[in-house]
């Protein structure tokens, strides 16, 4: 029965018959370790036995040196073990596919790699994580230190681009404009984030769904810091309508406030000996007839006659609350309307500057940025109180819009509303009002502003002759004045028919040769008064 053999063929095995036991082999010089192309070895042994009858090979021609036989039996087993090892190794490499990845696992190690360096490049360009902000507002309402502040606040991937608008009146009708047409694009004013609104125009803009609530103003810091007076008496509550309730949402959120105030020229008082304006009742002085403009505004023109009547700005029903009734209303304003030389909210400042007229009427905002530029004129609060005005922030109605064409708002509004709100409304925003860099008063000056205070910020400055302190009346004066409230449909066509009785009276004939007369009696009366004091003056 034949025996398998034990080691590979191309290792052989010399026996040795002196030998009575299987000896250690030996390996012969003349079969060196060799190494082959392909990385393999060949390892030839020759092993001397006499346990076993094997046929032994043809042993090797005598050599001429005589090698002791224990040191040939040492220097043969040393080969053999070396060999063994060396050949394992040699296997080892060739059978183990550990030495080297995977062709599949290198390709997906670099893509890994390609795919971290495409984020890293991705997320280091400044347009991956900008948040942007449009704000559309009235030019000269923002101070220019609020944007840098800002920006600086909300950290570098916050983008504010900030449009101005020459009046509310325009913001209001180019948002009027661009949603009842729908067509918003990027450069609209409905594309906006927020947009600046009068409080005047606040009920028309709700009632015509230019603008849309303000989402989750309970839980902001803004509206719990606003006092109850601009809760509850500046009607920031409306209905859908327009119309004040208590339970009814927030629409828009006060950022700025001023008064109407009444600007006179001081030389020309001293000129003609006059006395100084104090009230609305001096605006219907006989010698101020035709010297005077004013702002194109029903409210404001009949609201000047309700307080010099001793009423309020909010009358409901004239027939009822004013003493004398609709008719006394109507002859009050019909003398108004002759000593007023120009109705223009516009222009009605220019004949100020050029000196046609000699006494103005009109918003803070606009009034005390031209007296600061001129010379020796005075800038009143009436002491009988006057009307408030306020600058609001809105946002426009334009998620009802199925377009991709809004810019900013294509995806919603700005998550940095509630930012640029509360930001605008914080304490350390009223310092450029208090220092009258801006016109106006930041909305926390309402109830907590007082004389001594206001005062430390204006030391030092050129004076302007007013009983404004850094844009806020007196104390005893604020609490006389009022915000305007919406007014009643019937109330309105009061209003209506009193303007209307007005401009007949202003353009017809008889009162046109009238109000001519009054004018000539009225340049002589100065003349003859003018003359008489330097005749007493001489004397």
């Amino acid at each position: 029965m034949a025996t398998a053999p034990l080691l590979p063929s191309h290792i052989c095995f010399h026996l040795d018959p002196s030998c009575s036991q299987f000896q250690s082999p030996k390996l012969y010089p003349s079969f060196p370790l060799r190494r082959r192309s392909n990385h393999t070895h060949r390892l030839t042994l020759t092993l001397v036995s006499s346990a076993h009858t094997l046929t032994p090979p043809e042993p090797p021609p005598p050599t001429s040196t005589t090698v002791p036989h224990t040191l040939l039996r040492f220097a043969a087993s040393a080969a053999l073990l070396l060999g063994i090892g060396l050949g394992c190794c040699v296997a080892s490499a060739h059978s183990s596919p550990l030495a080297q990845p995977p062709p599949a696992l290198q390709d997906q190690v670099t893509d890994d790699d390609n795919l971290e360096a495409a984020f890293g490049t991705w997320k280091s360009k400044t347009f991956a994580l900008t948040v942007p902000l449009t704000v559309a507002a009235l030019r000269g309402s923002v101070p220019p230190s609020w944007i840098k502040d800002f920006m600086q606040s909300q950290g570098k991937r916050s983008k504010l681009q900030l449009k101005s608008h020459a009046s509310l009146e325009s913001v209001f009708s180019d948002l009027s404009r661009d949603l009842s047409k729908g067509d918003v694009r990027p450069s609209s004013v409905a594309a906006a984030d927020v947009v600046s609104i009068g409080d005047s125009w606040l009920s028309h803009a709700i009632n015509k769904g230019l603008i849309e609530p303000i989402q989750g103003v309970e839980d902001q810091d803004w509206y719990k810091g606003l006092s109850d007076r601009w809760k509850s008496q500046v009607y920031l509550h409306r209905n859908s309508e327009g119309r004040i309730d208590p339970d009814g949402k927030i629409w828009a959120a006060p950022y700025r406030w001023g008064c109407m105030v009444i600007a006179y020229k001081k030389t020309k008082f001293r000129k003609h000996n006059l006395a100084p304006i104090s009230d609305w009742a001096d605006l219907w002085r006989p010698e101020l007839a035709g010297r005077i403009s004013m702002v194109d505004s029903s409210r404001e023109v009949i609201g000047a006659v309700l307080k010099h009547m001793g009423t309020s700005y909010n009358t409901q029903d004239i027939h009822l609350q004013v003493d004398g009734g609709k008719d006394a209303v109507r002859q009050n304003l019909a003398l108004l309307a002759k000593q007023v030389r120009l109705f223009d909210s516009v222009h009605y400042l220019k004949a100020f500057a050029v000196g046609d007229v000699w006494v103005a009427v009109g918003w803070s905002s606009d009034v005390l940025p031209v007296a600061k530029r001129m010379s020796d004129v005075a800038v009143i609060v009436p002491k009988s109180g006057t009307s408030i005005w306020a600058d609001m922030w809105a946002t426009p109605a334009v998620s009802r819009l199925e377009t991709n064409r809004i810019g900013g708002r294509v995806r919603g509004p700005s998550p940095l509303i509630h930012q640029w709100i509360d930001f605008c409304l914080q304490t350390a925003r009223a310092l450029p009002f208090k220092q009258e860099v801006i016109p106006g008063a930041s909305p926390s000056a309402l109830d907590s502003a007082s004389a001594e205070n206001l005062e430390e910020f204006t030391k030092g400055k050129p004076r302007l002759d007013t009983n404004l302190i850094a844009g806020v009346p007196p104390p005893e004066i604020l609490a006389r004045c009022e915000f305007l409230e919406p007014l009643s449909d019937s109330t309105i066509s009061d209003y209506q028919s009193l303007i209307d009785s007005m401009q007949k009276s202003k353009h017809g004939l008889v009162p046109s040769i009238n109000y001519n007369i009054l004018s000539l009696i009225q340049n002589l009366w100065l003349k003859l008064h003018s003359n008489n004091n330097k005749s007493l003056k001489q004397v």
